[in-house]
């Protein structure tokens, strides 16, 4: 096996350009399949990040999502007074009431109207969120008609700088803080005070609750006596699979958009490959009979061809992660499942590298089965009068 191999990958150095065309093509299909999956990877991790295993969020029951929820003023007063929300230094319970709005405003790229995520929240969603830090001016104040925008916001958005005034729901916002949050989907948000938010945007309810927890193990548990109270008629969900499953909601699609991709490239990258293989076989067939001759078995010479269409292969998907590596951490934006923008950035994963490895050496062995396979069928016609020293009768294939 180790002269077949070496002769195998002397064949791929000799017979260069064909091999570089094939590995180029199984290299193109490689990238366009890791670079899906980092925007899937990158929007799911947005989503993700914003979730924490300390909350819960309290919605109504039988909601999706905070933007088709309602809970109401009286069932917050009820929900800050039990015993499992965590308290504050101050005695104050942990809970923020939140409203969830779609403004428009235009793009910094092109000038056109966007869909941006506004959140009323509580005077304690900055103790709850404790990730977000301002880089530049302060927390908004409760009763005043300010706000703050997250860092991605501003770069994509116009009029959301530092000290700018933005008018939505009728009324002019001041903006007096800037904020980051561990790459999370808040930075593409704009907070400001609910109980102002919610008379400007004809609101006369919350939306959800965000709380912390005593004991973040006590959710399920939770969840259940608050349901079985017929006057709350609201479900409690750990805020960090809150954010999971409103992720799947454009992740999901996007991952199976990457597979439906590499399978459509992948079959012409197999022809290409096979293809390839059977030209390699046609040209060194008189090679292979000589190798039968010597003694290889037909079962060494199979394998012989199909890892040397594995390895071409192996190579062109080390160059198309070469090639896709480049667009980590390039930021963009998507549509969340509230039809707002959240921008995020492509996340390149070990797994996700494995992943377009894993393709590209599936794409050779297919490439190379069959061609291998016609390989391993080669051997001298008239083995007798070689046995005897005379001319040989050709080869053929059995």
């Amino acid at each position: 096996m180790g002269l077949i191999a070496s002769y195998n990958l002397r064949s791929m150095i000799v017979r260069k350009g064909t091999a570089a065309m094939t590995a180029m093509g199984i290299a193109m299909v490689v990238a366009v399949f890791v670079m899906t999956m980092a925007i899937a990877q990158g929007f799911r991790g947005a989503l993700v990040a914003s979730g924490s295993n300390e909350n819960a969020i309290l919605l109504r029951k039988g909601a999706t999502s905070e933007t088709v929820s309602a809970v109401l003023r009286p069932q917050l007063s009820i929900i800050e007074a039990l015993p499992q929300i965590a308290r504050a230094r101050d005695g104050h319970p942990l809970a923020s009431p939140e409203l969830v709005v779609i403004i428009s405003l235009p793009r910094q790229s092109d000038n056109k109207p966007a869909n941006v995520p506004l959140r009323g929240v509580g005077p304690r969603a900055f103790e709850i969120r404790n990730t977000l830090e301002f880089v530049e001016g302060r927390r908004l104040t409760p009763g005043m008609r300010e706000i703050n925008v997250g860092k991605q916001a501003v770069g994509r958005f116009k009029g959301l700088t530092l000290g700018s005034d933005v008018k939505f729901g009728n009324t002019a916002w001041k903006v007096v803080g800037i904020f980051t949050a561990d790459d999370a989907s808040f930075e593409s948000e704009v907070w400001g005070d609910v109980e102002l938010m919610m008379p400007a945007f004809q609101r006369g309810g919350y939306q959800s609750v965000t709380l912390r927890l005593k004991d973040p193990a006590s959710v399920t548990r939770f969840h259940e006596e608050l349901s079985k109270n017929p006057r709350m008629q609201v479900q409690l969900v750990q805020e960090r699979k809150y954010y999971d499953d409103q992720s799947a909601q454009v992740s999901g699609p996007l991952m199976a958009l990457a597979v439906f991709v590499a399978l459509v490239m992948g079959v012409g990258a197999i022809f290409g490959a096979m293809n390839t293989m059977y030209g390699i076989v046609a040209a060194r067939t008189r090679e292979i009979g000589t190798l039968r001759a010597l003694g290889f078995s037909r079962a060494a010479i199979l394998i012989s061809f199909v890892t040397e269409s594995t390895m071409l292969a192996l190579i062109g998907g080390v160059l198309g992660c070469l090639i896709a590596i480049p667009a980590n951490g390039i930021t963009s934006a998507a549509g969340g499942a509230n039809f707002a923008e959240v921008s995020f950035a492509f996340q390149i994963t070990t797994p996700t590298i494995v992943a377009g490895l894993v393709l590209a050496v599936l794409m050779g062995f297919a490439g190379g089965l069959l061609p291998a396979w016609r390989a391993s069928r080669v051997h001298f016609g008239q083995s007798e009068s070689v046995s005897r020293g005379q001319p040989s009768g050709g080869l053929v294939f059995s």
